[in-house]
């Protein structure tokens, strides 16, 4: 079944569009009897229907939003129609400024924004740099020793004591990593968790409670005005704010923490893992890339930064953006109702053949030659567009190229077991592991 195409020229006011063309109900029915993975059935809605489609999985609509005009106009262009509700992870991250609305949001989004551009990030370019240096000897160990290790835990490792070290001023010791396994533990559980809240928070309190120690121990040591020996971080920034602006309590403190804890290294982590993975399968993007300048040289780091970019559009940092109707629209010619659940689905934009030739193909090269890539800012957005765009945009890709640059040329990964498939949770993980241990790179 196909849509029908609407005119262009169609002005996007409320009460002028059609209905969203709506796949039928025994495509859902037979995904809910067998029960598969959401994108297996977001997929086959697209491919039925096109970058705008309707279907039913309870009893309110839900829209699937795809098409790059339409994205732009949902996150960008009207976000305050296409509204935040509870984000999945609120259970962890509290009212941080990921799941955080209306004004709070505002105050929350303004105090941080100016950590993550510009100056704010020049701050954080040592603790980055020093936070690689680390990895790049403990590779250099697992060289000499011929070690098997799994690169997903290493990626994590590096990208926990980028933010550590961002937000304490102190490199990540072995206790408090320990300690911070927490974070992921409930990360990973909160897709199968039941949907009652006390419940839910009860599967996982020891693990909450883990983290809330940890957050706890940081926020003391910032009042007490100890910086680490890198001088003080963003958990001071937000000690600061408390002396000036009252809603930023204990509590709230704790959740901007571990809201930028969690969202600071499992997406960078999980992109480096898949990043590895990719070179695996296709060691001449590896090569192209080295082989693009020198030690440090501007070209190298636009390579490098390709490899990042072409991992982002197969496995986008969130996979899905879930927003909510506030009021009636029009979207691309197609009346949306208030009330209904729109699902924004960068995964499925990024693999849309009709916007990226041969999409299932790694191809860094589609972000360094001239026209490689779509120009519409819908046509790939792996940390989202507009106002709610990740914050974190800049730290993630900064944190890694710094590690590929240190790593790529010295050690290459020799996989002993790789996963076999992908886990669409918040993020979009490896589902197992992935051992190797570590040979020197071709030509070396």
């Amino acid at each position: 079944m196909e849509a029908e195409a609407g005119p262009a020229s169609l002005p996007d006011v409320p009460g002028t569009g059609r209905p969203v063309p709506e796949v039928e109900p025994a495509l859902v029915e037979r995904w809910h009897s067998g029960r598969g993975e959401l994108v297996e059935l977001l997929s086959q809605v697209r491919e039925r229907i096109g970058g705008i489609a309707a279907f039913r999985l309870g009893p309110t609509p839900t829209v699937l939003v795809t098409d790059p005009q339409a994205v732009q106009h949902v996150l960008a262009r009207h976000p305050e129609r296409y509204v935040k509700r509870s984000h999945r992870a609120r259970l962890l991250i509290g009212d941080g400024v990921m799941a955080a609305t209306g004004e709070a949001w505002k105050r929350q989004r303004r105090l941080l924004q100016s950590q993550f551009t510009g100056t704010g990030m020049r701050r954080y370019e040592q603790r980055i740099t020093a936070a690689a240096r680390t990895t790049a000897e403990r590779w250099d160990g697992y060289a000499r020793t011929k070690e098997t290790f799994d690169v997903g835990r290493e990626m994590h490792r590096f990208a926990l004591d980028a933010i550590w070290r961002s937000l304490t001023g102190h490199p990540l010791d072995d206790g408090t990593e320990r300690e911070l396994t927490a974070v992921e533990a409930v990360a990973s559980a909160i897709p199968t968790l039941p949907a009652d809240i006390t419940e839910a928070q009860d599967a996982v309190a020891a693990d909450l409670a883990r983290v809330d120690a940890v957050a706890r121990h940081a926020i003391e040591a910032a009042r007490s005005g100890a910086a680490g020996p890198d001088g003080p971080g963003l958990v001071h920034v937000l000690t600061d704010a408390a002396t000036e602006r009252p809603e930023y309590t204990d509590r709230l403190i704790r959740d901007e923490l571990v809201t930028l804890l969690a969202a600071g290294h499992e997406t960078t982590a999980t992109t480096l893992t898949w990043l590895y993975l990719l070179l695996d399968q296709h060691p001449a993007a590896r090569e192209e890339a080295l082989a693009a300048g020198g030690e440090g040289s501007p070209q190298r780091r636009q390579a490098i930064q390709a490899l990042v970019h072409e991992t982002l559009r197969l496995y986008p940092s969130a996979w899905l953006l879930p927003r909510h109707a506030a009021e009636a629209d029009t979207l691309a010619g197609h009346t949306v109702e208030a009330g209904t659940d729109i699902l924004v689905c960068p995964y499925l934009t990024h693999r849309d053949p009709e916007l990226w030739p041969d999409p299932e193909h790694f191809d860094p090269r589609r972000f360094t030659t001239p026209d490689g890539r779509p120009a519409h800012p819908g046509a790939y957005f792996p940390f989202g567009i507009g106002p709610r765009a990740c914050l974190g945009l800049q730290f993630a890709l900064r944190e890694s190229t710094v590690l590929l640059e240190h790593l790529l040329p010295v050690h290459t990964p020799a996989f002993s077991c790789t996963p076999t498939k992908a886990k669409y949770g918040i993020t979009v993980r490896p589902d197992g592991p992935a051992s190797a241990t570590l040979v020197p790179p071709l030509g070396s």
